[in-house]
């Protein structure tokens, strides 16, 4: 179960990128999630997302030397869902219904949340480096943040409040 976990039942062995397919997906499922029970689903599976991950990234890659296999995309949905979180809180918090998400709400974290995936700055950067199954993780967690926090200046700009 956790090999499956680890590679979104097989999303991870998508060539090519299969980050970048494990993100779209996500992108998808946050979307529904969306729909279905606004800003709380999404942070409730968000929060599972990143539970569920860090144990099976570790049950995984036990006794494995490379822990940061391609095939590994359930950090990219972690990082991709704290990313859309931006944007479903903001929809919730300005009292919008759930059925209504702008494009800009989908595309926007998705962008950004690959930019600081693949680009890895600072904080992102340090945890890649660590080499172990938590470091696995915790790069696509700044990442997320990160692209949490352009996605609510990005719609700050965008709607006159910046």
């Amino acid at each position: 179960m956790d090999r499956a976990i680890a590679t979104l039942f097989g999303i991870g062995h998508l060539r090519p990128a299969p980050g970048t397919w494990a993100s779209a997906v996500t992108i998808g499922l946050g979307y529904v999630l969306h729909r279905l029970g606004h800003f709380p689903l999404v942070a409730a599976a968000t929060l599972a997302a990143i539970a569920l991950g860090f144990w099976s990234v570790r049950r995984f890659t036990a006794g494995m030397a490379d822990k940061d296999r391609s095939e590994i995309v359930i950090d990219e949905v972690a990082g991709q869902l704290i990313a859309f979180c931006a944007a479903s809180a903001g929809f919730w918090f300005a009292g919008l219904p759930a059925s209504v998400i702008p494009w800009p709400g989908l595309v926007a974290p998705f962008l950004f949340f690959r930019l600081f995936d693949i680009w890895k700055p600072w904080l992102v950067g340090r945890a890649d480096a660590r080499a172990d199954a938590d470091g696995v993780m915790l790069d696509d967690l700044w990442a997320g943040l990160f692209a949490a926090l352009a996605t609510i200046v990005a719609a700050g700009i965008s709607h006159g409040l910046m």
